[in-house]
Protein backbone atom coordinates (compact mmCIF):
# COMPACT_ATOMS: atom_id res chain seq x y z
CA UNK A 1 0.00 0.00 0.00
CA UNK A 2 1.38 3.36 -1.00
CA UNK A 3 2.28 6.15 1.92
CA UNK A 4 -0.51 8.42 -0.25
CA UNK A 5 -3.29 6.03 0.45
CA UNK A 6 -2.70 5.89 4.22
CA UNK A 7 -3.54 9.42 4.32
CA UNK A 8 -0.06 10.79 4.21
CA UNK A 9 0.46 13.86 2.19
CA UNK A 10 3.67 14.89 0.39
CA UNK A 11 4.44 17.51 2.82
CA UNK A 12 4.11 14.88 5.47
CA UNK A 13 6.34 12.82 3.55
CA UNK A 14 9.13 15.39 3.42
CA UNK A 15 8.59 16.92 7.24
CA UNK A 16 9.39 12.97 8.24
CA UNK A 17 12.10 12.95 5.45
CA UNK A 18 13.40 15.82 7.28
CA UNK A 19 13.08 14.76 10.66
CA UNK A 20 14.85 11.43 10.04
CA UNK A 21 18.15 13.92 8.30
CA UNK A 22 17.96 15.66 11.67
CA UNK A 23 18.05 13.03 13.75
CA UNK A 24 20.85 11.55 11.79
CA UNK A 25 23.32 14.76 12.41
CA UNK A 26 21.85 14.79 15.98
CA UNK A 27 22.99 11.19 16.61
CA UNK A 28 26.73 12.08 14.10
CA UNK A 29 26.93 14.91 16.85
CA UNK A 30 25.97 13.26 19.98
CA UNK A 31 28.81 11.04 19.23
CA UNK A 32 30.92 13.38 21.25
CA UNK A 33 29.92 14.09 25.10
CA UNK A 34 29.78 17.19 26.84
CA UNK A 35 27.58 20.45 26.74
CA UNK A 36 26.45 21.44 23.38
CA UNK A 37 27.10 25.13 22.09
CA UNK A 38 27.58 27.45 18.87
CA UNK A 39 31.26 28.75 17.50
CA UNK A 40 30.80 30.72 14.71
CA UNK A 41 28.26 28.84 13.52
CA UNK A 42 29.43 25.61 14.50
CA UNK A 43 28.80 22.58 16.87
CA UNK A 44 30.59 23.20 19.72
CA UNK A 45 31.29 20.06 22.46
CA UNK A 46 32.77 20.76 25.95
CA UNK A 47 33.80 17.96 28.07
CA UNK A 48 36.27 16.42 30.42
CA UNK A 49 39.54 14.24 29.73
CA UNK A 50 42.16 12.94 32.32
CA UNK A 51 40.47 15.48 34.44
CA UNK A 52 41.22 18.24 31.97
CA UNK A 53 38.71 20.71 30.32
CA UNK A 54 38.95 20.14 26.51
CA UNK A 55 36.90 21.68 23.11
CA UNK A 56 35.91 19.80 20.46
CA UNK A 57 34.35 21.96 17.58
CA UNK A 58 32.60 19.47 14.67
CA UNK A 59 32.50 20.57 10.82
CA UNK A 60 29.00 21.13 9.34
CA UNK A 61 30.43 18.06 7.04
CA UNK A 62 32.82 15.98 7.97
CA UNK A 63 36.19 15.26 5.35
CA UNK A 64 36.86 12.20 4.87
CA UNK A 65 39.23 10.22 7.37
CA UNK A 66 37.94 12.89 9.91
CA UNK A 67 41.42 15.21 9.74
CA UNK A 68 41.46 17.57 12.81
CA UNK A 69 43.62 20.53 13.67
CA UNK A 70 44.92 20.61 17.10
CA UNK A 71 45.37 24.30 18.75
CA UNK A 72 47.82 24.18 21.68
CA UNK A 73 47.18 27.24 23.22
CA UNK A 74 44.98 31.00 23.27
CA UNK A 75 41.75 29.26 21.43
CA UNK A 76 39.87 31.24 19.45
CA UNK A 77 42.33 33.65 19.23
CA UNK A 78 42.90 34.85 15.78
CA UNK A 79 40.93 31.80 14.64
CA UNK A 80 40.44 32.67 11.24
CA UNK A 81 42.29 29.52 10.20
CA UNK A 82 40.32 27.32 12.24
CA UNK A 83 37.10 28.34 10.75
CA UNK A 84 38.49 27.91 7.22
CA UNK A 85 39.59 24.55 8.35
CA UNK A 86 36.28 23.90 9.95
CA UNK A 87 34.74 24.60 6.41
CA UNK A 88 36.67 21.79 4.74
CA UNK A 89 35.72 19.50 7.11
CA UNK A 90 38.28 19.23 10.04
CA UNK A 91 37.19 19.41 13.36
CA UNK A 92 38.91 21.66 16.05
CA UNK A 93 39.95 20.62 19.50
CA UNK A 94 41.83 22.11 22.25
CA UNK A 95 42.46 20.52 25.88
CA UNK A 96 43.40 23.22 28.79
CA UNK A 97 46.74 22.00 30.49
CA UNK A 98 46.91 25.29 32.17
CA UNK A 99 49.88 27.71 31.60
CA UNK A 100 52.68 24.62 31.52
CA UNK A 101 54.70 25.41 28.52
CA UNK A 102 54.70 21.93 27.15
CA UNK A 103 56.07 20.37 30.26
CA UNK A 104 55.73 16.44 30.91
CA UNK A 105 52.48 16.55 32.90
CA UNK A 106 50.95 18.44 30.03
CA UNK A 107 52.27 16.09 27.54
CA UNK A 108 50.60 13.32 29.55
CA UNK A 109 47.13 14.99 29.28
CA UNK A 110 47.99 15.41 25.57
CA UNK A 111 48.50 12.04 25.35
CA UNK A 112 45.01 10.67 27.06
CA UNK A 113 43.35 13.47 24.77
CA UNK A 114 44.73 11.77 21.49
CA UNK A 115 44.07 8.49 22.67
CA UNK A 116 40.47 9.37 23.91
CA UNK A 117 39.62 11.01 20.51
CA UNK A 118 41.71 8.26 18.20
CA UNK A 119 40.32 5.44 19.57
CA UNK A 120 36.29 6.14 20.63
CA UNK A 121 35.60 9.07 18.45
CA UNK A 122 37.52 7.44 15.29
CA UNK A 123 39.43 10.71 14.81
CA UNK A 124 42.89 10.98 12.30
CA UNK A 125 45.60 9.06 13.91
CA UNK A 126 47.45 12.14 12.48
CA UNK A 127 46.47 15.69 13.81
CA UNK A 128 47.48 18.93 12.69
CA UNK A 129 49.31 20.68 15.47
CA UNK A 130 48.77 24.63 15.68
CA UNK A 131 51.41 26.40 18.38
CA UNK A 132 50.50 29.78 18.62
CA UNK A 133 53.10 31.69 20.67
CA UNK A 134 54.30 29.46 23.73
CA UNK A 135 52.15 26.91 22.14
CA UNK A 136 55.06 26.18 19.96
CA UNK A 137 56.55 24.20 23.28
CA UNK A 138 53.51 22.05 23.27
CA UNK A 139 53.31 20.82 19.82
CA UNK A 140 56.81 20.55 18.62
CA UNK A 141 57.41 18.29 21.87
CA UNK A 142 54.20 16.09 21.46
CA UNK A 143 55.51 15.77 17.67
CA UNK A 144 58.71 14.39 18.76
CA UNK A 145 57.45 12.20 21.00
CA UNK A 146 54.71 10.71 18.37
CA UNK A 147 56.53 11.67 14.84
CA UNK A 148 54.71 9.16 12.65
CA UNK A 149 51.31 10.78 14.11
CA UNK A 150 51.76 14.18 12.65
CA UNK A 151 50.33 15.56 9.76
CA UNK A 152 51.94 19.03 9.92
CA UNK A 153 52.90 21.73 12.04
CA UNK A 154 51.80 25.19 12.07
CA UNK A 155 53.38 27.57 14.56
CA UNK A 156 52.47 30.90 14.35
CA UNK A 157 55.29 33.32 16.33
CA UNK A 158 56.13 29.94 17.84
CA UNK A 159 58.77 29.41 21.29
CA UNK A 160 60.81 27.27 20.21
CA UNK A 161 63.64 27.48 22.60
CA UNK A 162 62.40 28.07 26.34
CA UNK A 163 66.03 30.10 27.12
CA UNK A 164 64.45 33.03 24.50
CA UNK A 165 60.89 33.04 26.03
CA UNK A 166 60.25 33.07 28.78
CA UNK A 167 63.56 32.83 30.12
CA UNK A 168 65.06 36.01 28.48
CA UNK A 169 68.36 34.82 27.97
CA UNK A 170 69.00 36.29 24.41
CA UNK A 171 67.54 39.61 23.14
CA UNK A 172 63.77 39.08 23.75
CA UNK A 173 61.86 40.50 26.65
CA UNK A 174 60.93 37.56 28.46
CA UNK A 175 58.91 37.09 31.20
CA UNK A 176 60.17 36.69 34.64
CA UNK A 177 57.03 34.72 36.47
CA UNK A 178 56.82 32.32 33.54
CA UNK A 179 60.42 31.61 34.03
CA UNK A 180 60.05 30.88 37.21
CA UNK A 181 56.74 28.98 36.79
CA UNK A 182 58.31 26.72 33.77
CA UNK A 183 61.26 25.71 35.86
CA UNK A 184 59.19 24.32 38.76
CA UNK A 185 56.69 22.72 35.93
CA UNK A 186 59.88 20.36 34.49
CA UNK A 187 60.77 19.88 37.73
CA UNK A 188 64.32 21.20 36.93
CA UNK A 189 66.29 21.63 40.52
CA UNK A 190 67.51 24.99 39.43
CA UNK A 191 67.96 27.67 36.52
CA UNK A 192 70.84 26.13 35.48
CA UNK A 193 69.83 22.73 35.27
CA UNK A 194 66.88 24.37 32.69
CA UNK A 195 69.39 26.47 31.15
CA UNK A 196 71.43 23.14 30.22
CA UNK A 197 67.71 21.13 29.01
CA UNK A 198 68.12 19.56 25.49
CA UNK A 199 64.79 19.16 25.23
CA UNK A 200 63.29 22.24 23.24
CA UNK A 201 61.68 22.51 19.98
CA UNK A 202 65.11 23.44 18.13
CA UNK A 203 66.61 20.45 19.75
CA UNK A 204 64.15 17.64 19.27
CA UNK A 205 63.53 18.15 14.98
CA UNK A 206 65.18 14.75 13.96
CA UNK A 207 62.68 12.57 14.30
CA UNK A 208 60.14 15.05 12.79
CA UNK A 209 62.72 15.27 9.63
CA UNK A 210 62.57 11.24 9.58
CA UNK A 211 59.06 11.06 9.51
CA UNK A 212 59.04 14.05 7.18
CA UNK A 213 56.71 16.04 9.10
CA UNK A 214 56.36 19.23 7.02
CA UNK A 215 56.18 22.64 8.90
CA UNK A 216 55.51 26.20 8.35
CA UNK A 217 55.90 29.45 10.46
CA UNK A 218 54.15 32.27 10.48
CA UNK A 219 55.66 35.14 12.11
CA UNK A 220 56.68 38.91 12.70
CA UNK A 221 59.89 40.08 12.23
CA UNK A 222 60.08 43.07 14.44
CA UNK A 223 58.85 40.33 17.24
CA UNK A 224 60.67 41.63 20.60
CA UNK A 225 59.18 38.45 22.48
CA UNK A 226 59.69 35.33 20.96
CA UNK A 227 62.28 37.28 18.22
CA UNK A 228 62.57 34.93 15.01
CA UNK A 229 66.80 34.35 15.30
CA UNK A 230 66.33 32.62 18.39
CA UNK A 231 63.33 30.20 17.47
CA UNK A 232 62.23 29.88 13.72
CA UNK A 233 64.96 31.30 12.44
CA UNK A 234 67.05 28.21 14.40
CA UNK A 235 64.33 25.44 12.95
CA UNK A 236 64.29 27.11 9.85
CA UNK A 237 68.20 26.26 9.43
CA UNK A 238 68.27 23.14 11.05
CA UNK A 239 65.44 21.25 10.15
CA UNK A 240 66.77 22.68 6.26
CA UNK A 241 69.71 20.76 7.07
CA UNK A 242 67.86 17.88 8.16
CA UNK A 243 66.29 17.81 4.90
CA UNK A 244 62.54 18.61 6.36
CA UNK A 245 60.41 20.72 4.45
CA UNK A 246 59.67 23.88 5.94
CA UNK A 247 57.59 27.41 4.67
CA UNK A 248 58.03 30.19 6.52
CA UNK A 249 55.57 33.29 6.20
CA UNK A 250 57.84 36.62 7.21
CA UNK A 251 54.86 39.23 8.52
CA UNK A 252 58.18 42.91 7.82
CA UNK A 253 57.21 45.39 10.62
CA UNK A 254 55.11 43.13 12.45
CA UNK A 255 55.73 42.05 16.03
CA UNK A 256 54.31 39.51 18.06
CA UNK A 257 51.19 40.69 17.62
CA UNK A 258 48.53 40.51 15.46
CA UNK A 259 48.83 36.69 15.23
CA UNK A 260 47.96 34.92 12.26
CA UNK A 261 47.00 36.30 8.54
CA UNK A 262 43.80 38.43 7.40
CA UNK A 263 43.54 35.84 4.49
CA UNK A 264 44.47 32.58 5.53
CA UNK A 265 44.50 30.74 2.48
CA UNK A 266 48.81 30.17 2.85
CA UNK A 267 48.21 28.59 5.38
CA UNK A 268 45.20 26.46 4.96
CA UNK A 269 47.08 25.81 1.32
CA UNK A 270 49.56 23.97 3.12
CA UNK A 271 48.13 22.29 5.49
CA UNK A 272 45.70 20.72 3.17
CA UNK A 273 48.81 19.86 0.77
CA UNK A 274 50.27 18.29 3.66
CA UNK A 275 47.00 16.15 4.75
CA UNK A 276 46.90 15.22 0.93
CA UNK A 277 50.38 13.64 1.05
CA UNK A 278 50.90 11.94 4.60
CA UNK A 279 47.02 10.66 4.22
CA UNK A 280 47.08 9.17 0.86
CA UNK A 281 44.52 6.14 1.85
CA UNK A 282 41.77 8.99 2.11
CA UNK A 283 39.87 10.97 -0.33
CA UNK A 284 41.93 14.02 -1.66
CA UNK A 285 40.81 17.35 0.13
CA UNK A 286 40.47 20.58 -2.59
CA UNK A 287 43.07 23.33 -2.24
CA UNK A 288 42.12 27.24 -3.28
Amino acid sequence: MHLFEKGFSLLSILTLLSLVILCAISLSAAELPGAISDYHGFVRHDFKVDSCDTIVVSPKVEADGKPWIWRAEFFDHRPETDLALLNRGFHLVYIQVGNTFGCPSAMKHWDAFYHELVSKYHFSKKPVLEGLSRGGLYCYRWASAHPKNVTCIYGDAPVCDFKSWPAGKGHGDGSPDDWKKLIVDYGFANESEAIAYKGNPIDILQPLARNHVPIIHVCGDADTVVPMPENTTIIKERYLKMGGKFELIVKHGIGHHPHGLDDPAPIVNFIMNAWNQQNPKTDSLDVE
